[in-house]
């Protein structure tokens, strides 16, 4: 992908991934209700997303549908988190992540299911 969204354009998408197509005025009532934003916010994040194809625009209403899955921002987003923060590699990233904490038993069979199944 890309399409480089930043934290408050991904809050929008996160509105229509969650909900699906929705009017502009609905996506600024939740996000309102969320975070606190006005609907010129709002508005401005829309037509940001619209310019970097990341949201259409149909009429009448005003709705917005998301362009992007949620899964290929995802991809994108780690991808460029494992490329800047650890030179590329995953197995760096994925230590710093289970070494940060304890894990549960539980937790620790789900990742070991997760790498049995890429194998």
């Amino acid at each position: 992908m890309a399409v480089k969204l930043h934290d408050s354009e991904l809050k929008v998408m996160d509105v229509l991934w969650r909900a699906g197509d929705l009017p502009a005025r609905q996506i600024a009532a939740a996000l309102e209700a969320e975070v606190g934003w006005n609907v010129n916010t709002t508005y401005t994040l829309i037509k940001r997303c619209m310019k970097k194809g990341a949201i259409e625009r149909t009429d009448p209403g005003f709705r917005c549908r998301a362009l992007l899955p949620k899964t290929a921002v995802q991809e994108s987003e780690t991808d460029e988190l494992v490329d800047k923060l650890f030179d590329g590699s995953i197995d760096k990233l994925f230590a710093s992540l289970v070494g940060r904490k304890k894990l549960t038993g539980e937790q620790l069979q789900r990742l070991r299911d997760i790498v049995g199944e890429l194998e």
